[in-house]
């Protein structure tokens, strides 16, 4: 498994969660066993107390999500770093028995879960491959979806720093609702530069009136 997929493990958990919109999956011991995926013997071990521990974890994840998002880079690394002091990892090198085309192994890095419970192994790996993340590409790349009321959490992984939101879905919603209000402005605008040509022409009339009736 790939570090990077780590990182991706802190994304997943943190979007259970939509604050703005008042929305929570993470609320059953099934949905702490589906972040794990299907085939991790990790899930086996979760428990109805994992989902507090989940959640609490989760909300300390957002914490680190929304300090790099405000630029705040050293409150977001220190916070990422007390997760790393609580849950610390076991690194092992691993090959899965995937082999290569000579057919040796193919050895990678690998966090092994924590023992103890679900949620220590779930938050240790979570937050060693979001430190992974943030040292090798910067604490930038960590963001919170600008198309409100989303908010979810994304790592920026464009070559340009680029990256506003979590989904196309989201850019795309983004962007039209940008274009709905240039054009109600453009509109207000046409509006306000008639309304002053009319008066302006009024104020016009009523001179020419006043110059007449003088005469």
């Amino acid at each position: 498994m790939e570090l990077a997929s780590y990182s991706d493990s802190a994304v997943r958990l943190v979007n259970t969660e939509e604050p703005a919109r008042g929305t929570d999956t993470l609320t059953s011991v099934e949905a702490v066993r589906a972040l794990f995926g299907p085939s991790s013997q990790a899930a086996r071990r979760a428990t109805d107390a994992d989902v507090t521990r989940f959640r609490s974890v989760r909300a300390r994840l957002r914490a680190v999500f929304t300090a790099a998002d405000a630029g705040e880079d050293t409150r977001a690394v220190d916070l990422l770093n007390s997760l790393l002091l609580e849950f610390p990892v076991s690194p092992q090198i691993s090959g899965h028995g995937y082999l290569d085309e000579e057919g040796r192994p193919r050895w990678h890095m690998h966090l092994a879960d924590h023992p103890s419970n679900a949620t220590a192994g779930y938050a240790a790996t979570a937050a060693m491959g979001l430190a992974f993340h943030l040292t090798e590409h910067g604490v930038d790349r960590l963001g919170l979806c600008q198309a409100a009321p989303c908010r979810n959490a994304y790592l920026d992984t464009s070559t340009n720093r680029s990256r506003r939101y979590c989904s196309d879905r989201c850019a795309t919603r983004a962007n039209v609702a940008a274009y709905r209000a240039r054009k109600r402005l453009e509109t207000e605008r046409s509006a306000g530069t008639g309304r002053t040509a009319g008066t302006s022409r009024t104020a016009e009339n009523s001179q020419e009136m006043t110059a007449r009736t003088e005469h």
